[in-house]
């Protein structure tokens, strides 16, 4: 009864408009509020994507503290070992567009484990847990093998964990985790999402001194640039 109250609310207050979107919100936070004040059946997170489309099945319903990114990354997500220092997280400014928001989280990590530890802190937090997509990209020198271990994540929006890869590569950065959080909201954006996502991820970078200024992020892809772990302030 409540839950229906709720939705009727919902309907009342955006009369002549498309709710859907807001109707699934609200029931997915209904249920996942009710699952952490009770010892009954887990629930699932139901995904709406830009490309449309749900994601939920009653046969398969997961543990809602132990929400995953996505299939793929599985097993990045997997318990990390007590022993592994959790980085500093930090939490960009939030941009808003047509009801959808982006916001970044950058932290410095050294190694695959490291990685790990912070995507699971975030993923402690509910807002970040309820994202629709939570697109992630890091390198990390290897400097016993002269190298960069590097890696990407879409969660469901397609692209942009490669694009975001790119970024880093662009701006030669090293040593970093960027996350970028979008919660939609049942607008659909086309190409601007991907400028949102790059435009959060080089803001915090700058902000966190991986790079000069916006100017020079702009510039980079043509020239050839000392890689950049973050500054000494």
């Amino acid at each position: 009864m409540t839950l229906s109250n709720s939705l009727e609310e919902i309907y009342v207050e955006n009369a002549g408009e498309s709710i859907l979107y807001l109707w699934v919100e609200k029931i997915r936070e209904f249920l996942t509020e009710k699952s952490q004040h009770s010892d009954g059946p887990d629930t699932c997170k139901t995904v709406m994507t830009e490309e449309g489309g749900h994601d939920c099945d009653e046969d398969d319903l997961p543990d809602i503290s132990v929400l995953k990114l996505s299939s793929q990354s599985e097993q990045i997500f997997s318990p990390a070992s007590d022993d592994e220092e959790l980085p500093l997280i930090k939490h960009g400014e939030s941009i808003t567009d047509r009801r959808s928001t982006f916001q970044p989280h950058l932290s410095a990590v050294e190694n695959p484990k490291q990685v790990q530890r912070v995507l699971n802190k975030l993923y402690e937090n509910k807002k970040i847990a309820s994202a629709t997509h939570n697109i992630y990209a890091y390198r990390i020198y290897c400097q016993e093998k002269n190298s960069v271990l590097q890696d990407c994540e879409d969660d469901g929006e397609t692209a942009a964990g490669g694009r975001l890869l790119h970024l880093l590569q662009i701006l030669d950065v090293r040593n970093v985790l960027v996350v970028v959080s979008r919660w939609y909201g049942g607008i659909l954006l086309g190409p601007d999402r991907f400028k949102h996502i790059n435009n959060c991820a080089r803001t915090i970078l700058i902000q966190e001194g991986y790079a000069d200024s916006t100017e020079e992020t702009s510039k980079a892809g043509g020239k050839s640039k000392k890689p950049k772990s973050k500054k000494t302030k």
